[in-house]
């Protein structure tokens, strides 16, 4: 994320300047016509501290920075914002209860500044686009749409469940890796202290016997002692790799390649794309639910549908769709998308319930990703068992050919 400074004017000709945070230049456009304003200039520089005044013409203090709430704790703010004015209370004294709870966390403080903000005349959703790290876009479009259409409780309630959604939808996908990650970890951590502090032991007693030994032991013998002389530099050199293949694959271009391998890669391709599907059709279907224009709703989705090659497929779209045009037909021609997909996307604008078939196909990928889960545990559990059962036993194996044939050596 970079920070940008801009100059706007509102739709009445006032001059505004401050900073936004966002990942490039449009998205910070974006941001910023989001929050009712023409830009001007738009340049990435450091972070300001400024009076801006909203369209209304009412000013207060923007603050761009780095601090943010958690995905999870966003979560908990909007569903207990939600709850407080479904009982009746008003927003300011909503926002303030929450703010004077005293964890001492930033929540603490993004809290305030939101109350802060209301008090000083802003609305709800000119508030939260001033915390760009810790609303998106797709939170403050759908506050402002629940502002004029008079049902903000309701869009919060929404918006809890979206948010509930996602984060139901990464648990399940962290949750099938763990097992496989903690198996892979362990076996290599034995074999790496095999190798480091067992062989060495194992290589004395061979020497001091002057048997020939077989080539496995040899070969295990060899990587022990090229473990022990060079892997300082070795692991050095590997966290040197992955920070560098970190770095690329958060370019435009790396992060291009990376996501377009996740979706080629067989058994984590099913878990990978149906997570994406159903994140898609749940945002879309909440986005246009709400009185969301399709071409904005689509620039939202595609700056939260967490994968490039799609969000590159979902602007192409959005540049061939035009005013009273579907969406289904820009979509399907991109070919990335399935075809089953578009096709219910097709039938949802003929019947004019796009967003029931919207709802439809998050429901079906989201069973899909059920199934694509339990797949990938179960196939995945038993190659990791031979696969750490090989090393172990290579190791095993190994060192009792070198033990059978100095008996062997010793008995003749």
């Amino acid at each position: 994320m970079a920070i940008f400074s801009y100059k706007a004017r509102s739709r009445k000709g006032d001059r505004s300047e401050g900073s936004v945070e966002a990942t490039d230049r449009r998205h910070a456009m974006q941001q910023i016509e989001a929050m009712g304003l023409v830009p001007i200039s738009v340049v990435e520089g450091t972070a300001t501290v400024t009076a801006k005044k909203t369209p209304s013409g009412r000013k207060f203090k923007l603050t761009s920075s780095r601090r943010k709430m958690s995905q999870r704790d966003v979560l908990i703010f909007t569903t207990e914002l939600s709850d407080l004015l479904a009982s009746g209370m008003t927003l300011g004294n909503a926002l303030n209860t929450l703010a004077n709870r005293k964890t001492d966390t930033v929540n603490d403080r993004i809290i305030a500044e939101l109350r802060d903000a209301i008090l000083r005349g802003s609305s709800l959703s000119e508030a939260f686009a001033q915390h760009p790290a810790t609303f998106p876009p797709l939170y403050v479009n759908m506050i402002r749409a629940g502002e004029a259409s008079g049902a903000l409780a309701e869009v919060l309630r929404r918006l809890v469940l979206h948010f509930e959604r996602v984060q139901d939808t990464k648990e399940k996908v962290v949750m099938a890796l763990v097992y496989p990650i903690i198996v892979l970890v362990l076996g290599f951590a034995t074999m790496v202290f095999s190798l480091i502090f067992v062989i060495p032991k194992f290589e004395t007693i061979f020497k001091d016997m002057g048997q020939a030994l077989p080539l496995p032991t040899r070969i295990l013998i060899g990587t022990s002692n090229w473990l022990a002389n060079y892997g300082l530099f070795a692991a050095v050199a590997i966290g040197i790799g992955l920070v560098l293949a970190n770095r690329a694959v958060k370019t435009p271009r790396g992060k291009l390649w990376w996501h377009g391998v996740l979706l080629q890669t067989p058994f984590i391709r099913g878990v990978i794309a149906c997570s994406i599907y159903a994140n898609f059709a749940h945002t879309l279907a909440t986005l246009l639910g709400n009185g969301v224009h399709v071409l904005k709703a689509l620039g939202i989705v595609e700056e939260t549908v967490g994968n490039a090659v799609i969000a590159r497929e979902l602007h192409n779209a959005r540049d061939r769709v035009t005013d009273g045009a579907t969406i289904s037909s820009p979509l399907a021609a991109g070919n990335v998308l399935p075809r089953m997909m578009t096709d219910m996307l097709a039938i949802g604008e003929q019947t004019g319930d796009l967003g029931g078939a919207l709802k439809h196909i998050a429901r079906r990928y989201e069973n899909q990703l059920d199934r694509n889960i339990k797949i990938f545990t179960t196939a995945l559990e038993p190659i990791l068992i031979v696969f750490v059962a090989f090393m172990v036993g290579f190791v095993a194996i190994s060192i009792l050919m070198a033990v059978f044939s100095m008996t062997n050596g010793l008995g003749a």
